[in-house]
């Protein structure tokens, strides 16, 4: 699991006159898109927080030992949250998986929603326990929690952004009602310009940190409507000595909520020492909003 202005010439044509000074809209810089995407995903998270998704999620793990090589796959549904407790300064999902591998493993019907009706017990759960809670039933040797669909996101929160370095990749803007590929080959239709925005993370203290509390910077893509701020996909990417983890989003308008929602996540996580992979494939769909 980065101005040109067009000025107008005064001139008489047959009696019409066009008045000098005149310009057209400003292009729009790296700046502006950034501070868009910043304001739609802060609105994001609120809208979403009050919406629960359920998760159908395939994990397949590969690992070579003294026997040879095994193979081992786990399914798993689940419903997932936005939450934000109250002593944290970002949004947190919460996985809660209701049936592994065809087995039910707790009464699922009304749970969650029971849980986050009572906003104290909920909002004083930590950010590590929602995490924790969340990567509980994940497949495999490589320790990771930052496998769900809305992570990467965080990146473009106004009070994360100084912690990366934002370039738009050259030549990456379609034309308007183009096809735009996606992370993982995924294609979606779009009926705007679509930017593609790497990011590399150079502050210390990072936002994702290794199993030993060392820094673990992040970089990749952002595939964002610059006009609105819109992020129609994602893709996180870890690299270290020992691990390298690819995660990928895409994001669809869900019609009855009158918002982007994620539709589809892949994963890949290989094991640099061990030589293990762990590949996932998670798709979103029956959302409904939490009864008050």
């Amino acid at each position: 699991m980065r101005v040109s202005a067009l000025a107008c010439v005064s001139t008489v044509l047959s009696g019409a006159v066009v008045f000098a000074g005149m310009q057209g809209p400003r292009e729009l810089t790296l700046a502006d898109v950034l501070q868009r995407a910043a304001a739609y995903v802060a609105e994001f998270e609120v809208r979403l927080s009050s919406i629960v998704a359920e998760e159908a999620y395939v994990q397949d793990w590969s690992s070579v030992g003294p026997k040879g090589k095994t193979f081992a796959r786990r399914e798993l549904r689940s419903d997932l949250v936005l939450m934000k407790p109250a002593s944290a300064e970002s949004w947190a999902e919460f996985r809660d998986v209701f049936e592994v591998d065809g087995r039910v493993i707790r009464p699922r019907d009304g749970r969650l929603e029971q849980v986050l009706r009572e906003r104290a017990g909920a909002a004083s759960m930590g950010v590590g326990t929602i995490l924790a809670e969340s990567a509980r039933f994940n497949l495999g040797d490589v320790d990771r929690n930052v496998n769900t669909p809305l992570f990467a996101l965080r990146f473009l929160e106004a009070g994360n952004q100084s912690r990366f370095r934002f370039a738009r990749r050259a030549g990456a803007g379609p034309t308007p009602t183009a096809s735009t590929a996606g992370p993982a080959d995924t294609v979606f239709q779009v009926s705007t310009e679509v930017w593609v925005i790497d990011y590399d993370e150079v502050r210390s203290g990072t936002l994702v940190r290794t199993a030993r509390r060392k820094d673990q910077p992040a970089h990749g893509r952002f595939w964002i409507e610059p006009a609105t701020g819109r992020v129609l996909a994602s893709e996180l990417v870890l690299d270290d000595r020992t691990v390298r983890a690819t995660i990928e989003v895409s994001f669809q308008s869900e019609p009855l909520l009158n918002m982007l929602v994620p539709v589809a996540m892949r994963e890949r996580c290989e094991g640099k020492k061990t030589g293990s992979i762990v590949e996932g494939r998670a798709t979103y769909g029956r959302f409904r909003r939490l009864e008050p």
